[in-house]
């Protein structure tokens, strides 16, 4: 059976197919997961930031090759969770921006959109590993284009990506050595064949496997403007006369001679009438204004695509529903001058548990997002808590690494002033705050706040998901372990000697302050048991101790 061009709708199936195939997966994926720690969580934010790809796709199943990558490609950016997921959107992105315009796609077209996502995935990365999901695309990518150049038939070069990934994902272990020490491949790469394997069932008309899972709206990411809200105005005092709406498809021959920006653009119609509303994504114009010439604002909008929806209504005749509208109006005004009543900073953090976010809070955080090692905030959770700030200039503190390129990824998306200062740990976050000083500019605090993570000690007490060997630590599967700045230093089936060892590890002769997070499962009996060992053995230092609740690690410790 030969294919030679893939249509919108089938490559639509394919993604469908490739996100079921990963869903019915997640778990052997999250067992892969050893790097740095047994965590166990790869699966499932590739898994959540894939299916927020799927959902958007899923509204675009009669578009041709161009809208149905765009669409997944924005899903996935959107639902991003953990480097993973970040990592899957960036390979996506490239992708679908390979095969912007295009109707269908071809063998070579294919493998060049995959070879496209490999760059766009690396230069996202500021230090790509190899042994990991880049290696694998970027290996399986070359091998597409090979064959793509000898090969027009679709479901050949597939066969070989799938071939070669796989092949791959086997050499993986040489090239990270905590693979090989474990005895695992990688859990990213093996999402990604798991992914090919449902696009290579779609082109040969098997099926794998179905999945109903729903991402993410993005309805709350749309950017809405009003203007000038008129209300109770007699008839004759209404000054602009129109209520305007049209709805634009962007053309991409028209963009190139009349690149769109979307702050310029409603600056440019504000001065055209009131009332107004600009919403906008990859595909789609929306404009609603009420101006006193409607042609135009048409115009205008016009030059950036075609015109699909256009609505225009007389409103001095129709003034009882104008004055109704005008309230409306109104209202909306008095919440955006309410808006713009901005601080000047505001500080979004991450937190495992409510004791812990009720310190970050204690200390001068304006929005503390709920997440942590196994339930990474996406890229639109950290949207919305920028937002929620009401303030000019933001800081992030991720306050775990697997966070820290989404967090970026949003201060990109971002139209207000953000920075992410990269807190890996929850003690690094709370050093950070500390070290913030209002009265400084955004780019000292950054400073500032980023040499207050060398500055603390971050320790862990968690348990392992499975029976394994790092760093010469032999581990048994649900045995506490002792992380000292990620390397595992203590393990046992004893909460409180592991405990004990970590702190043994961490504290020195020019340590001054331990403090002390109580995780959910940890007692305070133990917890003074701890205290007491630190106090008889280090008299010289002092103890904090706060009620974190994070679920997952026994203790946060921080030594200073």
């Amino acid at each position: 059976m030969a294919m030679k061009r893939i249509e919108g709708n089938k490559l639509a199936q394919m993604f469908i197919e490739g996100a079921a195939n990963l869903t019915n997966h997640v778990k052997v994926v999250d067992a892969l997961n050893v790097f740095p720690v047994p965590d166990g969580d790869t699966g499932t934010n590739m898994n959540l930031s894939i299916t927020s790809g799927v959902k958007e796709v899923k509204q675009q199943l009669h578009g041709n090759a161009s809208q149905v990558a765009s669409a997944f490609a924005k899903g996935l950016l959107m639902g991003a969770r953990g480097n993973s997921g970040v990592i899957l959107s960036q390979l996506f992105r490239g992708f679908s921006k390979e095969l912007e315009g295009k109707q269908t796609v071809t063998s070579e077209g294919f493998a060049m959109a995959l070879q496209h996502g490999v760059e766009t995935a690396y230069k996202a990365v500021m230090k790509p590993v190899e042994g990991t999901i880049l290696t694998v695309a970027k290996d399986a990518a070359k091998v597409a284009e090979k064959v793509s150049q000898k090969d027009d038939n679709l479901i050949h070069v597939m066969e070989a990506t799938l071939e070669e990934a796989n092949r791959s994902l086997k050499r993986t272990p040489d090239l990270l050595p905590v693979l090989k020490e474990v005895g695992v491949v990688d859990s990213g790469g093996q999402g990604l064949v798991y992914i090919y394997e449902g696009f290579l069932a779609v082109l040969k008309g098997e099926k794998l496997a179905t999945t109903n899972q729903e991402a993410p709206s993005m309805d709350d990411l749309v950017k809405v403007e009003h203007h000038n809200a008129q209300s109770h105005l007699a008839t004759e005092d209404i000054e602009f006369g129109f209520c305007t709406e049209v709805m634009v498809q962007f053309a991409d021959d028209k963009l190139a001679k009349h690149p769109f920006n979307e702050p310029e653009f409603r600056q440019e119609l504000s001065e055209l009438g009131d009332s107004l509303l600009v919403v906008s994504d990859e595909d789609l114009l929306k404009v609603h204004i009420h101006a006193e010439h409607p042609g135009e604002v048409l115009n205008k909008a016009q030059r950036f695509g075609e015109l699909v929806n256009i609505k225009i209504e007389n409103m001095r005749m129709q003034h009882t529903n104008l004055l109704e509208e005008s309230k409306q109006h109104h209202e909306q005004e008095r919440q955006l001058n309410q808006s713009q009543n901005q601080s000047e900073y505001g500080i979004v953090t991450v937190s495992m548990g409510k004791g812990i976010a009720k310190l970050f809070k204690g200390l001068g955080a304006s929005v503390v997002i709920p997440g942590g090692q196994t339930m990474n905030p996406s890229t639109e959770d950290i949207i919305k808590a920028i937002r929620e700030t009401n303030a000019e200039k933001i800081i992030i503190l991720p306050n775990n690494g697997n966070i820290i390129m989404a967090a970026e990824q949003a201060a990109e998306v971002a139209e207000e002033d953000v920075i992410v200062v990269p807190s890996k740990t929850v003690p690094q976050g709370l050093a950070a705050v500390l070290a913030f000083n209002p009265s400084q500019s955004l780019e000292n605090n950054q400073d500032t706040m980023k040499g207050a993570l060398t500055s603390v000690k971050s320790g862990q007490v968690t348990y392992a998901v499975r029976d394994t060997t790092i760093d010469g630590v032999e581990i048994k599967k649900e045995d506490y372990m002792g992380i000292a700045d990620k390397k595992i230093v203590s393990s046992g089936q004893s909460l409180l000697e592991v405990t004990k060892d970590l702190l043994d590890e961490m504290i020195d002769e020019d340590s001054e302050i331990v403090t002390l997070l109580q995780g959910e499962d940890a007692t305070d009996e133990g917890t003074k048991e701890i205290v007491h060992y630190i106090e008889e053995k280090y008299k010289d230092v002092e103890v904090d101790v706060h009620q974190g609740d994070q679920p997952l690690y026994s203790y946060l410790l921080s030594v200073e």
